[in-house]
């Protein structure tokens, strides 16, 4: 494969020690029943101030290598 040294190369450190890749393309469905767990409302908004509150998180970096979106 052309490029397989370099996809050998992102996939090593996409996988480091201590962090992981965050899947963060739940469903309206299943990001619904988390803002539910927390009484708050399934909109559009909410949705978004979730996700900005998430990935803007200090020292996230630390614990999360990449993200599924």
């Amino acid at each position: 494969m052309k490029y397989s040294a370099e996809l050998e190369e992102t996939a090593r450190l996409l996988s480091g020690a201590n962090r992981g890749i965050l899947a963060a393309d739940e469903s309206t469905g299943t990001i619904g029943k988390r803002l539910q767990s927390i009484k708050v409302e399934n909109t559009e908004t909410n949705r978004r101030d979730y996700r900005e509150l998430l990935f803007a998180t200090p020292g996230l970096g630390e614990y999360i290598s990449g993200a599924i979106l």
